[in-house]
């Protein structure tokens, strides 16, 4: 039987729903750390990110659309 393969959609995602999609062998909270040093790693990534974000003093635990949108378009779909 042929395996369908699936579209990643371009929406918003928990930081470690798609931290798991790109490093689903790992531990939750391991595949966010590795995540977030990638996207440290990638510097126009991270400039592009930062200037995205809006002021706020919580913790955001999301990627907004237009933030997964850059995500995918520098370090590829998970």
């Amino acid at each position: 039987m042929e395996e369908k393969e699936e579209i990643f959609k371009i929406r918003c995602y928990g930081k470690s729903e798609l931290a798991m999609m790109y490093f689903p062998n790992l531990e939750r909270k391991t595949a966010v750390g590795k995540l977030k040093r990638w996207i440290d790693r990638c510097g126009p990534l991270s400039e592009e990110l930062n200037g995205i974000k809006e002021p706020t003093k919580t913790i955001r635990f999301d990627f907004t659309p237009k933030e997964v949108g850059l995500i995918v378009r520098y370090l590829g779909e998970p």
